[in-house]
């Protein structure tokens, strides 16, 4: 069996896990990572590694594609955002060769990957969400900075890019320009492009617990597990030490977005639990940084996939140890 994992980044924990399956279930094959930046950690860990052209260049896809024919690719997993639509809209030509492709449809990563479209979502599905604008004019007529803080994030944005917090209504105008100039400086440009003007979310600071949750759906888009995570510190927008909890109400919304999303694979959410309400302030369509201390409580999703792709008997995806775990930074020679 061999594996690509497209946009592959500094993963190279998800290599590891892979690794450790294929000897475990005695599969053979290799594991195959791209990345437009080949000087990664991933890349250097992995049984094979192309240097990839970037996600919206006319030719990924085309690449994508002779990789997939030339190592004879059977499962293809993305690890990054940007790279999900793409896929997703070029999801039949990847099959054609007989690659399993674990991403979801188009509406599901748009929902995911358009934080505004995310929020319309979950007030149709009745879920609390934060007072947002989309329009700068707006937000400084009705704003209440007496009473809170507010958040500008990219509409479609990743991690933590071109984030900050605006205190008063003079803060928010400078911010607003300033997240404009740095969204047009990095990758996110691509997608904020189409509508710069309405590129950037003005939103109420929720203040709470944050909380992490991996949903994991089969390849039809029925729900198998849903686990939940404390999270304790944060670095760059991924999740530094967190813990794997009990938590029945937040499994709850778990589940009612996984019945109602019908993604496939994984799902990685962020929430902030404040007075009661969970406020859902990020949705992703992939496995996030935080799925290190969901394998790592014994819930292996990526065999899962495997065992799904291969028609062999589910693997038991229970939580299998609660408890605190933190991530290490580790030196890796490039190759």
């Amino acid at each position: 069996m061999n594996i690509l994992l497209t946009s592959v980044g500094r993963r190279a924990y998800i290599i590891d896990y892979l690794r450790d399956i294929y000897k475990d279930l005695g599969l053979i094959g290799n594991i195959v990572a791209t990345n437009s930046d080949i000087n990664t950690t991933a890349m250097s860990v992995a049984d094979k590694a192309f240097e990839s052209p970037l996600i919206y260049d006319e030719e990924y896809i085309p690449f994508l594609l002779e990789i997939c024919k030339n190592e004879k690719i059977d499962i293809l997993i993305s690890l990054f955002d940007i790279d999900l639509m793409i896929l997703a809209k070029n999801k039949s030509r990847l099959e054609a060769l007989g690659v399993k492709v674990i991403v979801s449809n188009e509406d599901v990563i748009n929902i995911c990957n358009d934080k505004f479209e995310m929020l319309k979502y979950l007030e149709k599905i009745n879920l609390p969400v934060p007072e947002t604008y989309l329009d700068l004019d707006k937000a400084l007529e009705y704003a209440d900075f007496h009473k809170k803080t507010y958040i500008l994030k990219p509409r479609w944005g990743v991690g933590s890019l071109s984030i900050f917090e605006a205190e008063n209504k003079k803060e928010l105008e400078v911010l607003y320009e300033k997240a404009k100039r740095s969204i047009q400086k990095s990758y996110l440009r691509f997608e904020s492009n189409s509508d710069m003007n309405r590129a950037i979310l003005i939103q109420e600071k929720i203040k709470g617990d944050e909380f992490g949750l991996d949903i994991f759906n089969d390849l039809k888009g029925e729900n198998l597990s849903v686990t939940v995570k404390r999270k304790y510190a944060m670095r760059s927008g991924e999740t530094d030490i967190a813990e794997v909890a009990k938590n029945s109400d937040l499994k709850t919304v778990g589940k009612k977005i996984a019945k109602s999303l019908s993604h496939i694979g994984n799902l990685d959410m962020d929430i902030l639990l404040s007075d009661g309400k969970a406020y859902i302030i990020d949705m992703n369509a992939r496995f996030g940084g935080g799925y290190p201390f969901t394998h790592n409580a014994g819930v292996n999703e990526l065999e899962a996939i495997i065992r799904l792709c291969s028609g062999m008997e589910l693997n038991d995806l229970s939580v299998k140890k609660y408890g605190c775990f933190a991530k290490e930074i580790t030196m890796v020679e490039l190759k």
